[in-house]
Formats: C-alpha cells, sequence, structure tokens
C-alpha cells in the first residue's frame, strides 16, 4: 500500500484541482480503471466534448465519472437527504488552453459541511481525493 500524498488545495466553492501527469485520455481511462478496482459502481460516463461535437459545437476534451457505492452512500442519504444533490461522486477530467489535464471533484470536507453530516459519517467520503490523486500520478 502506497503512503497517502497530501492533498490540493481546495478552492472558496470546496472544489478540489489535481494536475494530472497523463494526457487526457490515459488520464479518464486510469480514473475508471481505479474505480472499478475499488470496487465502485460507475453510474455514468459523460463525454461532454462529444456531446459538444455531434451538436457542431467545439469543447476542449471534458469529461465526467459518476461513482460510488451504494453500501457507503446510503448511510448518508438517510442521514441527510439532501445529500442526494452531490452524490454519487463525481471527479471531471478536462484539458486546459495549455494542454494541461486536471481533474477535479468536491472536497468531502466541503460536503460534509454543506450537508452538517454527522460525525460518523464524516469519513465515507474522503477516499474521492485519493482515487483523483492515483489517476493523476505516474508513481501509481
Amino acid at each position: 500500500m502506497h503512503a497517502r500524498k497530501p492533498l490540493p488545495p481546495v478552492d472558496s466553492k470546496g472544489v478540489a484541482r489535481v494536475l494530472s501527469e497523463h494526457l487526457f485520455q490515459e488520464t479518464v481511462d486510469r480514473l475508471e480503471a481505479i474505480v472499478a478496482r475499488r470496487g465502485a459502481k460507475v453510474f455514468a460516463r459523460v463525454d461532454f466534448s462529444a456531446d459538444a461535437r455531434a451538436s457542431g459545437l467545439r469543447l476542449r476534451p471534458t469529461f465526467l465519472l459518476v461513482f460510488g457505492s451504494p453500501k457507503a452512500g446510503t448511510p448518508i442519504l438517510q442521514a441527510r437527504p439532501t445529500a442526494a444533490l452531490d452524490l454519487p461522486l463525481k471527479i471531471a477530467v478536462w484539458e486546459d488552453d495549455r494542454g494541461k489535464v486536471w481533474l477535479l471533484y468536491n472536497e468531502p470536507s466541503y460536503l460534509e459541511l454543506r450537508h452538517a453530516l454527522p460525525p460518523e459519517l464524516d469519513r465515507v467520503l474522503d477516499g474521492v481525493g485519493q482515487i483523483a490523486l492515483e489517476a493523476a500520478s505516474r508513481s501509481h
């Protein structure tokens, strides 16, 4: 097991950003493989750039993976139905105008505060940051 890396800084709206060391499609592939390896359920794959192309529009590569564990998420929803606005978990991958690839996700402490999660559920969401870091890193 690898030591946990420190999580990235979070903006004032609770969005964490991780710079990927990989190209866009490799980052997406790594993200999906990590989620599968951890046994999470993929609820949706949204390829925003492909959808834009199909509509005759241009958009830099942009993808969203919606995933989670009903076993982990259900207790959160039982305690705080408002969490349905933010669950399942999501990680977005996009390429900026300089060709850098980023992973974005809602930082768990932001979600915990937003939905006033009870202390016993505070740690349930913490894995999302580690998934993003692993997908972005060459060392994994």
